[in-house]
This record gives C-alpha cells, structure tokens and sequence, in this order.
C-alpha cells in the first residue's frame, strides 16, 4: 500500500475536485468480487475445466456459431457465466465509487466492457451505464424476428458443469419461439443486436458534450482495463484528451498513462480503497 501513497494522494485531489467522474472498468474490475480471470487459457480452464477436456478457449467457446451447431454447449457456458454472475456479490470499491459519484455535482457515467452488470447489481442509475460489449442479463433472438433485446430475469438455465451443456429448456424467444442468445457481442459476431448498446451509447454522448460545453472538471478512472482488448482504455484516454481531464488508471500489469496523468499498480480494490484513504486524510 505504501507504493500507492503517492498516486493515490494525488488521484484523491482529482476526485475531490471533478464536478464529473467518468468511470470506465474492464474485465479485472469483477476479479476482486470473485469472478475468475480469464486471462490466457490457463486462467480459463482453471474455472472451466470442461472446456480443457474439450480443447476449448475462451475465444473458441465465446462463438456465436456454437448456437447454431450445439446449442447445449453454447448455452452451457454462457448460462453457466450467467448464474455466476447473478449470485457475485460487488466488491467494495463500487460502493466507493457511487459514493464519490453521489459528492461529483454532475455525477457519475459508467463506460464497461463487462457483461455482467455489476454495476447496475451495485446501485448504479442504469440510465448511466454503456455496456459497450452488451449485457448477458438481456437475450436476443437468435432468427432476427425483429423483438428487441429483452430481460433475461425471468430466465432459467440449468447447466452440468461436468460437461459444460445446458438441459432443456434452453432460452426461446417470446415472439417466434425460436432460440435465444445472450444480447452480447462475442468473437466473430455479425448477429449482435446493437440497438439496446446504442441507446446507451447516446446517452454517454450526450452527458459528455454537455460535460464539455460547461467546461466541467472530469477524473477519469479506467479500472482493471488491459490492453489486449483496449476499447476501455481508449475510450479512457479519448475522454480525458477530450475534455481536458485527469485520467486515474488503475491495473496491476498494463500501467501506461499518458504524460501528466496517474497510475496506481495494483488491482482495483485495492487502489479505490488508496483513494478513499487519501480522501480520508483530506
């Protein structure tokens, strides 16, 4: 903790004095909660052993076609990835976070690649969040019928995790009948239904183009976003560059931060719980 006094101090005056935060969180946000690291293929199979029985990373499994071909397996991981995350509990650094975002005078705006609203389980106004990557809590139907992504709260998925396959009933569509998939973008999509992502998307713009026309002091806090897929960190800095404030990187591993700006090495408990420490001692 020692080694983050200096950063977190100076990260501390930034949130003290932002009229915005701006918080933008990749997937080593959810790692404190519990939720497993799915970093290199070792990580994953530790908390999939099926897929290594199967010879199956992350990036294969992560397919839209497999709901075509076997919709058993496809619905065995993400309905298995889907009871996980509702029974995850948020770490303590979310509540740190909408307490800091409640003193902000223009609040807080969430940008994540994460799918398993974390955020929103944590209290955050849905209505401030942009699941860039999409929501494993809505489902879409896999024919296109035209339904707009819809809750998946009503849904039920009973998983073997010894093989990794669901059982029946899988996921249907309410208006055709047909299969339904996670309202998600995964590797190689051209089927992920954008229009609940771009109404977020909008509200984002909006919030910060008003931001900027009341020249609004902003932290920018990119929480546990690596680079192998950057779009947190980018969208991080591209903020920050933009209007003019100060980005406040948290990671253990991918540590760069433009000339000026503050990196606390570390995960993103631990360096959340630095700032507060340092707001503590004024």
């Amino acid at each position: 903790m020692n080694d983050l006094v200096e950063p977190a101090t100076r990260a501390a005056a930034a949130v003290r004095s932002a009229d915005a935060l701006m918080i933008c969180a990749g997937a080593g946000m959810g790692v404190d909660s519990g939720l497993p690291d799915f970093r290199g293929p070792e990580g994953f199979w530790r908390a999939y052993p099926a897929a290594r029985r199967l010879g199956l990373q992350f990036h294969d499994l992560a397919d839209p076609r497999w709901f075509y071909s076997d919709p058993a397996l496809a619905w065995g991981f993400y309905g298995h990835r889907l009871n996980l995350y509702r029974a995850t509990t948020p770490h303590a650094g979310f509540a740190l976070l909408r307490r800091w975002a409640a003193r902000a005078p223009a609040g807080a705006f969430v940008f994540t690649s994460n799918v398993d609203a974390q955020f929103q389980r944590a209290g955050f106004d849905e209505a401030r969040v942009e699941e860039c990557h999409g929501s494993i809590l809505h489902l879409q139907c896999l024919k296109g019928c035209d339904l707009p992504p819809w809750s998946a709260a009503e849904t039920v998925v009973s998983v073997d995790v010894e093989t990794l396959r669901a059982a029946e009933p899988l996921p249907r569509c309410p208006r055709c009948g047909g299969l339904a998939r996670p309202n998600i973008l995964m590797f190689g999509d051209l089927g992920w239904d954008t229009s609940r992502a771009n109404e977020q998307r909008d509200r984002l713009t909006e919030w910060l183009e008003e931001l900027g026309q009341r020249r609004a002091r902003v932290a920018v806090l990119c929480l546990g976003a690596g680079t192998a897929i950057p779009s947190v960190r980018f969208h991080a800095e591209r903020t920050a560059r933009r209007l003019g404030g100060t980005l406040i990187r948290i990671n253990p591993r991918d540590t760069w931060v433009p000339a000026g700006q503050i990196c606390l090495e570390s995960g993103a408990l631990a360096g959340l719980s630095a700032i507060e420490a340092a707001l503590e001692r004024g």
